[in-house]
């Protein structure tokens, strides 16, 4: 299984437009991502956004490319401050490849949770239109060498993400990639 976790595009301020919406480089950014990813063959099964505009406006750039004929879905528990739980419980089940379009600090903190174990650790740093790709189920001792020289601490919470099911970062990209 893969998983997706994408920072919404670049979006205006809210003095400027209470509700957020992505910019003109937000929207540009999206739309060069989703032909990036189209090019590159990626397929999902769903798209997930928190319902805010900002990451409605992202999500469905990136449906009509890895999801052609489907829509983004709104889903609870994506907010900014939300737990990370229910959706580390789902994917802990398992199932369909998902591009999850959510805000910070929630993205950060569920990559380091399902990487390291702890929501704590500072994992990827994540700029406006950033996606990272999550894998799940290395086998043992390649995600052991790649802790390298992590601390005691590191390597517990490591533990405890599963090292049978953990997940691993495949790749990451930034918009400053595509940007035109």
């Amino acid at each position: 299984m893969k998983l997706y976790i994408v920072r919404h595009g670049d979006a205006l301020p809210r003095e400027r437009d209470p509700d957020c919406p992505l910019s003109a480089r937000g929207r540009a950014d999206a739309e060069r991502l989703a032909g990036f990813l189209r090019a590159g063959g990626i397929r999902a099964a769903r798209v997930v956004h928190s319902g805010k505009t900002r990451a409605r406006q992202t999500a469905d750039a990136l449906a009509r490319a890895v999801t052609p004929g489907k829509e983004s879905e709104a889903r609870t528990g994506l907010d900014p401050n939300d737990p990370t739980d229910a959706l580390v419980s789902a994917a802990g089940r398992g199932g369909d490849d998902m591009v999850v379009v959510g805000h910070l600090p929630f993205v950060g903190r569920l990559v380091a949770r399902l990487v390291v174990g702890r929501e704590d650790a500072a994992v990827v740093v994540f700029r406006p239109g950033a996606m990272v790709c999550l894998e799940r189920g290395l086998p043992s001792p390649q995600r052991s060498s790649r802790l390298g020289g992590a601390s005691g601490e590191a390597r517990a919470g490591f533990a405890q993400a599963g090292e049978s099911g953990g997940w691993t970062i495949a790749w990451m990209l930034g918009p400053e990639l595509w940007a035109g």
